[in-house]
């Protein structure tokens, strides 16, 4: 039934209203008046009784998406088993457009198909979730169409788009971690990724250290009760604004390694330097901060005193 559909009867007021699917019609009872008599059935004309009988009569394909050089609204020549029953004239006809399809025409088209097998499989090795890889591939698509991608090596636009798709749906991912997945050094993905936010006007908020610390635990093998000591600490550190201008990966690792301290599940600063990315010198710096500023330091000369009694 259509939205517009009115509740009462334009004759008597009345909204003692009755609608007849099969007829189309919409009838006052109370005084017999027709109010519609073209209202529109929204409902299937078909029925299903099992999946495959439901695919061959849905009409509509898979809805529209940017991981895919035509957005998955093209059409395709049909293969060799669908043109049995052709003359040999026909088929050959059929196998030369068959070939020239797959021979796009304009560069952005040709540059998309590249590109956006690229970008699956980086996001597949980083194992993001496909809202990333869609809106990846739709920065990806925009940069096409506005030329940014002219002169920079197609890898590393696509390894600066996934960085800004993971940072506007707050998916943990570092640098180091696109660099490695890509092939791309660290610095140009770093220069991409701030290229291609200024020039489509994307806005990003600073990364939360906070977000990168289930990772970090879960790789280390550290309890959940040092895991939330770590959320703890770094919002500590951001009440003292200890996290403004520092690396979030820096001090996340820092965070969880002062946590493992604390509960006695002690993990050398090279293990969570390796695990989160950065080197051991940011971690020691950072880990020096929170214990000053965070009044930290007496607890943990607390417990090294009782390991020392204990051993």
């Amino acid at each position: 039934m259509r939205k517009d559909f009115v509740k009462k009867c334009p004759e008597c007021s009345g909204s003692n209203l009755s609608i007849s699917s099969e007829k189309g019609e919409v009838i006052c009872k109370d005084c017999g008046l027709v109010i519609d008599d073209k209202i529109v059935d929204l409902g299937q004309e078909w029925r299903e009784f099992d999946s495959d009988s439901a695919d061959k009569k849905r009409r509509t394909g898979a809805p529209s998406t940017y991981t895919q050089f035509d957005q998955g609204m093209g059409t395709e020549v049909g293969r060799k088993s669908d043109l049995y029953g052709l003359g040999r004239k026909n088929q050959s006809k059929f196998f030369r457009l068959r070939k020239w399809q797959y021979r796009i025409s304009t560069a952005i088209e040709r540059n998309l198909k590249l590109a956006l097998a690229e970008l699956k499989r980086v996001s597949s090795y980083l194992k993001l979730p496909k809202m990333v890889e869609e809106e990846a591939a739709r920065i990806y698509t925009l940069a096409v169409q506005r030329g940014l991608v002219r002169g920079r090596a197609m890898e590393s636009v696509v390894a600066g788009a996934l960085y800004a798709a993971c940072r506007r749906h707050e998916v943990p991912r570092t640098l180091e971690e696109l660099s490695e997945a890509s092939g791309v050094e660290k610095k140009e993905v770093g220069r991409t990724y701030r290229f291609i936010t200024r020039e489509l006007s994307i806005s990003i908020l600073p990364s939360n250290p906070s977000d990168y610390i289930p990772r970090f635990s879960s790789a280390l093998r550290l309890t959940a009760k040092t895991q939330s000591k770590a959320v703890e600490i770094i919002e500590m550190a951001q009440k003292q604004e200890l996290t403004s201008g520092r690396g979030p990966t820096g001090i996340a690792s820092a965070g969880l390694y002062v946590a493992a301290l604390l509960n006695g599940e002690k993990r050398t600063q090279r293990e969570v330097a390796d695990v989160a990315g950065v080197t051991e010198v940011t971690i020691r710096n950072r880990y020096k901060e929170l214990l000053e500023r965070l009044d930290l330091e007496s607890e943990i000369k607390k417990i090294k005193k009782k390991k020392r009694d204990r051993d």
